[in-house]
């Protein structure tokens, strides 16, 4: 089993609970957005038990930081933004895959229309990206600061994501002549009160009319070429560490994520048996 973890820290030294859930989770490749905890010190998180095999994987992305306890020649960078770091993670005797981690940018920040063409642009610099290694076996992680129903998500020119598994297997659909390869967003099923993880990985109140409480910002999307290595069991919203051997929960009284103790936005594992 291959896993990764994917936590946007919100700036928080947060180091003693990512060593917790990389151990127990057995993690491979750790993907870190708003970090200010320094490289060395998150190896030695990772590293605590006495062991010395994660290390840092450097790359040119301002807002994604890279660990490893895979080889530096395993997880090479084809393109780089401020955003995004899209790697490709080659696996000896395994099937390689296209790693696009990405921390969008902020709605605070930005208006849906802005987020949507950004998000475009990720799309094509992922395109552009499997072109480049000559398959499209990949996998976008992060936090992409858009719920999974938002246009940019949907879009044929975005992600083209679907929250159905059988759409995905189709591979592409075509719109005006164009053929667009499908993304599956197994996020979808973690939405709302049906999963046993919590209802989202972010909760914002807002004092207006429209407002949806959670949201699924942080998300997983798998081509579907690698939908034969996921199963839904194997994707995990975190809500509960144990960092010292003392169970903690993420979520305050309410059940909504308590950044007091963690971050604004929940952690996510996600494990594929390539």
């Amino acid at each position: 089993m291959l896993r990764f973890l994917f936590w946007n820290l919100n700036r928080k030294r947060l180091a003693a609970a990512i060593g917790h859930i990389v151990r127990s989770r057995e993690v491979d490749v750790v993907l870190l957005a708003e970090n200010v905890i320094p490289p060395g010190e998150v190896v030695w998180a990772l590293n605590s038990t006495g062991t010395a095999d994660y290390t840092y994987a450097p790359g040119q992305c301002e807002r994604i930081d890279v660990f490893s306890r895979l080889s530096g020649r395993m997880l090479v960078p084809v393109h780089e933004s401020r955003h995004w770091s899209i790697r490709h993670l080659r696996l000896p005797g395994r099937t390689s895959i296209v790693v696009a981690a990405i921390h969008g940018i902020s709605k605070a920040h930005w208006k849906d229309d802005s987020q949507a063409h950004e998000c475009i642009r990720f799309a094509d610099d992922l395109r552009r990206s499997e072109q480049e290694v000559g398959h499209g076996n990949s996998l976008v992680i992060g936090d992409l600061n858009m719920n999974p129903f938002e246009s940019a998500m949907v879009s044929a020119v975005g992600l083209n994501a679907s929250m159905s598994r059988a759409i995905a297997h189709r591979g592409a659909r075509t719109v005006q002549g164009r053929s667009y390869h499908f993304f599956y967003n197994p996020m979808w099923g973690h939405f709302g009160d049906l999963a046993a993880s919590p209802p989202g990985t972010y909760y914002r109140e807002e004092s207006e009319h429209v407002g949806y409480f959670w949201h699924m910002f942080d998300q997983v999307l798998l081509r579907p070429t690698l939908l034969q290595y996921f199963e839904h069991e194997n994707l995990e919203i975190v809500s509960q560490i144990a960092p010292g051997g003392v169970q903690t929960s993420l979520l305050s009284s309410r059940g909504v994520p308590d950044a007091s103790i963690g971050s604004d936005h929940l952690p996510i594992v996600l494990g594929l048996t390539v």
